[in-house]
């Protein structure tokens, strides 16, 4: 009984993984968009919505390995 509270972290460690490197394409394939290259053309960088994936997608994803790395 001692192991299962280490498994649960570990697969919600993986799952953090997984959804912090879809959320990071997600924000890839959301820069690609028309809208987004007008925008980093005039401005120079990206739109809010894109940056909030990668920061979110990259904070997910080191939360993840945190957990999955922890004993």
């Amino acid at each position: 009984m001692a192991k299962r509270p280490n498994t649960n972290k570990k697969l919600i460690g993986l799952i953090l993984i997984v959804i912090g490197i879809g959320v990071a394409i997600w924000g890839y394939q959301m820069s690609e968009s028309v809208a987004s290259q007008l925008t980093r053309a005039i401005s120079g960088s990206d739109t809010d919505k894109v940056m909030v994936c990668y920061i979110g997608g990259a904070a997910s994803f080191v939360a993840g390995l945190f957990l999955v790395a922890k004993k």
